[in-house]
């Protein structure tokens, strides 16, 4: 495959990922939609759904990456070469931005009848539910690294049949199980920068504010989970099947 073709396997994919899971949030947070108060079990499936079917339609191509520090992560551990990396970041950044754009469309209606702004502001961005900066990145560590590792794992573990897929499914719905509910479960910079942005320039009534002063710890977390994963990859496993 061309350098190209790679980039837009991650632009297609970042997109369907962003577009698909922030459609979720927005029908579960927004109170005119029809699953509004559907609650954290949807989100979870929601979004672990959603990384599955990216995994399955550009996985083979690109590796679905999707994820700025998924890439750090691979690049660290030799999955992806070095000279791919910039494209790659791009690529996920222009993909959640046309994500975000899918979901404001479809839900414009929506957003400008809702009357909270935090409700709004989740329709795009993650948040913590106790603002404590030193905890919130730390979430966002643990979180990424649990999804990292074993995304990096299956290489060793090399299951058949298509059953990585599920495991990635497994791996996402219950990273939003167990950490979603302390920082809403970014694990990656993409997701939450590029929507965050959007949030700030589109229009939508009584949206409020962006909260800007928040918007580094889902970027520094995840960067910082997915390298230590990838550090315990290097170290543990790697030397074990040689």
């Amino acid at each position: 495959m061309s350098d190209l073709q790679l980039y837009l396997c991650e632009f297609f994919g970042t997109a369907m990922l962003v577009g698909m899971g922030l459609s979720v949030v927005a029908s579960i947070s927004l109170r005119k939609s029809g699953f509004h108060g559907s609650g954290g079990l949807m989100a979870a499936l929601g979004w672990g759904s959603a990384m599955t079917a990216v995994a399955v339609i550009v996985g083979p191509f690109s590796g679905a990456h999707v994820n700025p520090a998924f890439t750090l992560g691979f690049w660290m551990t030799g999955n992806i070469e070095g000279r791919l990396v910039p494209g790659y970041l791009v690529a996920q950044l222009l993909g959640a931005s046309f994500g975000a754009l899918i979901m404001w469309f479809l839900f414009k209606d929506h957003l400008d009848q809702e009357g909270d702004a935090g409700a709004i502001l989740g329709a795009f961005a993650t948040g913590p539910s106790i603002r404590n900066p030193i905890r919130n990145v730390a979430s966002e560590l643990v979180a990424t690294y649990c999804l990292m590792i074993l995304v990096l794992s299956l290489g060793h573990s090399q299951p058949a049949g298509g059953v990585q897929f599920i495991y990635v499914w497994v791996a996402l719905s219950g990273g939003v199980m167990a950490f979603a509910g302390l920082t809403g479960y970014a694990i990656n910079p993409a997701r939450d920068l590029m929507p965050r942005l959007l949030h700030m320039v589109l229009p939508i009534k009584g949206k409020g504010s962006s909260d800007w002063s928040y918007a580094w710890v889902p970027i520094v977390g995840p960067f910082l989970g997915a390298a230590l994963a990838a550090l315990t990859h290097i170290a543990l496993f790697a030397p074990l099947v040689g």
